[in-house]
C-alpha cells in the first residue's frame, strides 16, 4: 500500500556547494519560514519523521535540525504533545507601554512568576537613578515575565517606597497598579545593550549560560518630572525584540 507523503508549507532544496551541514541548512530554512509567518506562534512543527519523509532526508538530519531550533529558543517541546513554535514579541520603541499591555495588544496572555515583592534599602545606583536621599527605602519587585506560558524576560523593578508602600499587592501589571494611585509614569528613558547570561539568569530564563540577552534599563518619570521607576529587564533575544521607524528628511 502506498502512503501519501505529508504536505509541508515550504520547500527545501539542499545546496551541495554550501559548507554548512545538511541539518543546519534545514534548520535555517525552517527559521526563515517562522520569520516569514508560515508557522504561527504555538503552531505545531512537523515531526522529525514527517520532515524526513516529506523531504527525503534521514531522521537523524531532521532531529538535529529540530534540536538546533530548540537550542535557539525558536521552538518549544511539550512532553507527550510535540514541538511548537515559540512566541516572539516585537515592541515599538516610540510608545511607553507596560509588558502586559504590549503582550495583550499582540494576542498573548501575559503572566508573572513572582520571585520577590518587598521593601528594602536602596543601593547607591538606585538612589542616583531615582533621586533619593541616602537611607531611603524602596519597593523591590523581582519576577519572570511570561507570554502564553513561555518565560520571555527576567525583570527587577525598583520604586520609591512612597510610590509603592505595599509591593506585595501588585499582582499583574505594575503600571495598571500605579495608575490606581495616580503614580503611573508618563514618559521614560530606556538604554538597551546586549550581554551574556550569567548562571542565575540562564537558570531563570531556561537558556544556556552565556547566551546573548537584551538588557533594558528604563527610568520612568511622572508628569511632574520626578523619577518613579527604575526597571532592569533581561530579555531572551530569541523571543523578544524592538522595532523602530526612522525617516530621512527630504
Amino acid at each position: 500500500m502506498n502512503h501519501a507523503l505529508p504536505a509541508l508549507p515550504f520547500d527545501f532544496e539542499p545546496d551541495p556547494r554550501s559548507s554548512s551541514p545538511l541539518y543546519l541548512q534545514l534548520a535555517q530554512r525552517l527559521a526563515r519560514c517562522i520569520d516569514d509567518g508560515r508557522f504561527q506562534p504555538h503552531e505545531a512543527l512537523p515531526s522529525e519523521r514527517s520532515l524526513a519523509d516529506a523531504l527525503s532526508l534521514s531522521r537523524v538530519t531532521a532531529r538535529k535540525a529540530i534540536d538546533h531550533l530548540a537550542a535557539q529558543g525558536r521552538i518549544v517541546r511539550r512532553h507527550g504533545s510535540g514541538t511548537y513554535i515559540a512566541p516572539r514579541l516585537e515592541q515599538p520603541l516610540a510608545r511607553l507601554t507596560s509588558f502586559s499591555e504590549e503582550l495583550r495588544q499582540r494576542g498573548f496572555e501575559p503572566t508573572s512568576r513572582w520571585l520577590l515583592r518587598r521593601c528594602t534599602a536602596a543601593s547607591t545606583d538606585e538612589q542616583l537613578a531615582l533621586g533619593l536621599s541616602p537611607g531611603t527605602r524602596v519597593a523591590r519587585l523581582e519576577r519572570l515575565r511570561l507570554g502564553d506560558g513561555t518565560v520571555m524576560a527576567y525583570e527587577v523593578s525598583v520604586l520609591p517606597e512612597s510610590a509603592l508602600p505595599q509591593p506585595e499587592r501588585v499582582d499583574g501589571s505594575l503600571y495598571e497598579h500605579l495608575a490606581l494611585s495616580g503614580r503611573s509614569p508618563v514618559r521614560a528613558l530606556q538604554h538597551l545593550r546586549a550581554l551574556n547570561a550569567t548562571a542565575r539568569q540562564a537558570e531563570l530564563l531556561g537558556v544556556p549560560v552565556g547566551q546573548a540577552l537584551l538588557h533594558i534599563t528604563r527610568v520612568g518619570y511622572l508628569a511632574s518630572g520626578a523619577p518613579v521607576e527604575l526597571t532592569h529587564s533581561y530579555c531572551r533575544s530569541d523571543l523578544y525584540g524592538f522595532i523602530s521607524e526612522m525617516r530621512r528628511d527630504p
